[in-house]
């Protein structure tokens, strides 16, 4: 059995980890509510953009573009969005299991854009190649970033370099619910719109311009708003997953304290038996 010292030790250092834990979880819980506001704002335009590309494909059928065609190269370029900082459960793997898992991604086709260095450590390990890193990009996220990396991606796609595009992140629902999820930008798939729950609409529809140049503006902006309002789902999800994971080790750190308070009070009640123990004998000796 542990000595009395020993249990006060622990003790107290446990408690010093709970003041941690406590004050992590306040830090997180303010920075969940600016990064849900900025997620529900940006929400909107992800969603107008999202259902006017379906709206589009839906109507015009079967069109020779170069964003609705597979390419010819088998590389596949991921933008993985994952946090620069762990304590967060499961936040990071779950994202990077969504790459490693999955069948349609094999290890040697695939070339990563990690934004956040957790993502990039885990999947360096694993024997991915780190195509770009850009872990400064999830700090403040801005749409002006979301822009240059499509740009990249998008000459990348035009040049036969990449052959597919995939987003993977974390989508946020609500506090205490963040789904990872695996999207491919790149060739836009009308079903694969359709699949996600945008509306079908088949009327007929003019364009001016014509349809490949309209689909030539408004792809691009369709892929960054998709990039943009993952990395804002994603900051969002990263705090929500750091305030619940702060509160369990706060709560389970509360159940050990308490625990070790109560085999303090034995030991300490022990040692008090022990000691009249003692005198008593000692006294009847000397009687």
């Amino acid at each position: 059995m542990a000595s009395m010292r020993d249990i006060k030790r622990r003790r107290s250092s446990i408690q010093g980890t709970q003041q941690i834990t406590k004050a992590m979880k306040l830090v997180s819980t303010v920075k969940l509510q600016r990064a849900r506001t900025n997620a529900e704002r940006s929400k909107s335009y992800f969603d107008c953009m999202f259902n006017t590309v379906n709206s589009i494909l839906s109507r015009v059928g079967h069109v020779e573009h170069r964003f609705l065609l597979p390419a010819e190269s088998g590389k596949k370029a991921v933008i993985v969005i994952t946090s620069n900082r762990g304590l967060a459960g499961g936040y990071n793997s779950n994202v990077v299991k969504l790459v490693t898992r999955d069948e349609n991604l094999k290890k040697e086709d695939l070339l990563i854009y990690a934004i956040g260095n957790k993502g990039r450590e885990a999947l360096h390990r694993n024997g991915y190649e780190i195509k770009k890193s850009m872990p400064d990009i999830i700090e403040e996220p801005a749409y002006a970033d979301a822009m240059i990396l499509c740009k990249e991606l998008l000459s990348s796609f035009a040049a036969g370099e990449i052959g597919e595009i995939y987003l993977a992140y974390t989508s946020f629902k609500n506090t205490v619910s963040h789904i990872p999820t695996l999207l491919k930008l790149l060739p836009v798939e009308y079903g694969t719109l359709e699949e996600q729950g945008a509306p079908v609409d088949n009327a007929l529809m003019n364009f001016e311009p014509e349809d490949v140049e309209a689909l030539d503006m408004i792809i691009p902006k369709y892929i960054t708003s998709l990039i943009y309002g993952a990395m804002m789902e994603a900051v969002a999800s990263e705090n929500g997953a750091r305030m619940q994971a702060m509160d369990n080790a706060t709560s389970n750190a509360e159940e050990m304290i308490n625990d070790l308070s109560l085999k303090y009070n034995r030991a300490r009640q022990g040692s008090i038996t022990q000691e009249l123990t003692e005198i008593i004998a000692g006294a009847e000796a000397l009687g």
